[in-house]
């Protein structure tokens, strides 16, 4: 299932989303319930736009294939090695340029050159938020949970083929989603530059969730300031899930900060935290309107 969760670009990453949370509601509701899970799943990973894959060579369908050939060519050893912020800023910039059919063999080249998969992984999540920084919208939010759904089937799956294709196919989805979104152009996340904010401790983060609701540039900032250590980081990333209870209205809120909110602990340090001022460009804000179910709520307790 991971395999065709990640094998094409239709649905805009869903697939590999649907596979990846499957699993993981498997893992928390009980295996017992596993049969209509993967029956919709199943059902859901056969989409095709009424063309079948296997009889024709389909443009979705080529980075799968073509990937498949390269991970071949990854060493033997390959989930060994070095971690190297230089290497990953250089990966992050590939991802900026390179086209979906030329990304593979960087990411090969990296691995090939001595570097550990975390560097690649490292430049693909901030790198998706990147996306989401230059052109915030449906495509780019689907950047990132689509990512965080492909790393965790990576660290997930035994299999070593198909760790291999996921890092690669990831790699490609990401060029992809920057094409589809138009986002060739803009923010760079590595050289966005720190506000401190105005406030400190508690009233910091008060301020910057107030900024999210009306200036989500300054808010990224002043959250590459404020998270310098790990208490801080909880404090801020506390008051984003708040926020999603009390303000999200679509179910895109919570999958979206759920994605992010593990995929700070699954970075570099150095990169986590421009990961996290990213996010600020999608999380809702203090400033936004209480959605129905809490004004409801209280209402009923009110009365």
């Amino acid at each position: 299932m991971v395999r065709y969760g990640a094998r094409d670009f239709r649905d805009i990453g869903h697939k590999a989303i649907y596979v990846s949370n499957s699993f993981r509601t498997l893992q928390c509701v009980g295996w017992q319930h596993a049969e209509p899970v993967l029956r919709s799943l199943a059902y859901a990973l056969l989409k095709h736009d009424g063309q079948n894959p296997a009889r024709n060579d389909l443009e979705p369908d080529r980075p799968w294939k073509e990937n498949a050939e390269l991970a071949k060519k990854l060493r033997d050893d390959w989930q060994q090695g070095a971690t190297d912020s230089d290497v990953t800023k250089r990966t992050l910039a590939a991802l900026r340029s390179a086209s979906p059919g030329d990304i593979g063999n960087v990411v090969v080249e990296t691995i090939n050159g001595g570097a550990a998969p975390q560097v690649v992984w490292d430049a693909l999540l901030p790198s998706a938020g990147e996306i989401l920084m230059r052109k915030p919208g449906i495509v780019a939010l689907q950047a990132m949970t689509s990512t965080n759904a492909m790393h965790y089937a990576f660290q997930t799956s035994a299999d070593d083929e198909t760790r291999r294709r996921l890092l690669l196919q990831n790699a490609t989805y990401v060029t992809l989603f920057r094409k589809a979104a138009g986002a060739d152009k803009g923010t760079e996340i590595d050289t966005l530059e720190p506000e401190s904010p105005k406030s400190s401790g508690p009233d910091a983060v008060t301020e910057i969730f107030e900024d999210v609701s009306h200036d989500r540039l300054t808010a990224a900032r002043k959250t590459l300031a404020f998270v310098k250590d790990e208490q801080q980081a909880k404090d801020l990333m506390q008051a984003a899930r708040r926020l999603i209870f009390l303000k999200g209205n679509d179910a895109h809120d919570y999958k979206f900060s759920s994605a992010v909110l593990e995929d700070f602990g699954q970075v570099a340090p150095g990169w986590r935290e421009r990961l996290l001022a990213a996010a600020m460009f999608q999380f809702r804000g203090a400033g936004d309107r209480d959605n129905a179910l809490v004004q409801r709520t209280r209402a009923a307790l009110n009365a």
